[in-house]
This record gives C-alpha cells, structure tokens and sequence, in this order.
C-alpha cells in the first residue's frame, strides 16, 4: 500500500471512529434522560445501541470518561449556539435580553441532553464523595454576564454595581437559567415563550438606571 494510500485508510478510520463515539454519546444521553443516573449502565447504553459493551470500551476507557464527553458536548454545543448571535448584537441591553432568551430557547430544543446532564452533573462524585462536576466548575460560566454589565455600566444603559453586586447579579441570572431547566422536567407543558418573556422583563428591570 502507497503511502498516501494508508493516509487515506488512517482518515477514513478517524472519520469512522468520530462518528462511532458521537453515537455512543447520542445513545447515552437517551438512556440517562430516560432512565436516570443510577440505571444508565454501560450495558445499558450498550443495549439501547445495539452494541457490545466492548465497543464501547474501545471508544471510552470508563463510564466517567463516556458521562464527561456528554457534559462537555453540551456546552460546547450550547456556546457554538448562543455566542455569534450575542456577539451580532449592539446594544448591552439586547445582549442580555438575547442571552437569556437563547439560553432557554436552547434548553427546549435540547431535552434530552439537557436532562441528561442535569442527572450526570447532580449524580457523579469523585472517589472522596465530592460532586465530580461541582468540583471542577469555575466561575467563566458566569464570565459573558459579567462582560454585558460592565459594558451596560460603561455606557450608562445599566445602573451601577459594585463588583459584589456584579457578581450577584450574573449569578442569579444564571442560576435562573439553570433553574428552568429544573422547571422543564418537572413540567415538559411549560409555557416556554411567556416564562422567557418573564425573565426578560425581571432582568430587564433590574439592571435599568
């Protein structure tokens, strides 16, 4: 076989293998959205995919490793979503209107995934009992609210914060993202459009001069 030849089998076999883990991935989301943490157990996945579990084990070294790359796809999908279109507005007001309404806007459209890493991030703990998400969190989820105030306050469409206040404040505006999805679960009927337009508002008010 030419050189060029094996290069070509070599892409072929990372295209193949890509597409393989992404399916692995998608048929684990299912499973942990639709029977939970506990009770989405490699055979399980593996049995949704019709698969051996082996085949899994090729592709993910562990169940932990297989449950990251879930988390991870979820943010660097929603990040992929959401930030050109903040990014395309002018006014910090229609930015964070945007980004509130884009964040929900895609937690409605990503059920699944998202109710799969509600139950991943609530569920997997480190080998001293620690929350194994919560322990590796850091404060850049909070970084592109923090970005729309201070530029808000710079041009003098928001009202002044103190650095506390800043901090306080993109905390609840993501923590009341967060917590629609919560509310998604509990009710998958959600009046999705008007809960958004009521967040809108109450951010909307709270930051104004």
């Amino acid at each position: 076989m030419s050189k060029n030849n094996n290069t070509t089998v070599k892409k072929q076999m990372t295209f193949i293998e890509e597409a393989r883990r992404a399916q692995i991935v998608e048929y684990a989301i299912e499973t942990i959205a639709e029977v939970g943490y506990a009770q989405a157990s490699l055979g399980e996945i593996a049995k949704r995919a019709k698969i051996s579990k082996g085949v899994i084990s090729y592709h993910f070294s562990n169940k932990e490793e297989l449950l990251k790359q879930v988390v991870v796809d979820y943010y660097l999908a929603c990040q992929s979503f959401i930030l050109p279109q903040i990014q395309a507005q002018s006014s910090p007001k229609d930015m964070l209107k945007r980004y509130i309404e884009l964040n929900l806007r895609f937690v409605d459209e990503n059920r699944k995934h998202v109710f799969a890493v509600i139950e991943i991030v609530s569920n997997e703990r480190t080998d001293d009992g620690k929350l194994r998400f919560a322990a590796e969190h850091d404060e850049t989820i909070f970084l592109p609210i923090k970005n729309i105030l201070h530029m808000g306050m710079k041009q003098g469409v928001f009202r002044e914060l103190s650095p506390l206040s800043v901090g306080i404040m993109a905390s609840t505006i993501r923590h009341a993202i967060d917590g629609f999805s919560i509310e998604l679960m509990r009710n998958p009927h959600l009046d999705v459009m008007a809960y958004t337009q009521e967040l809108v508002t109450i951010f909307d008010r709270a930051t104004s001069k």
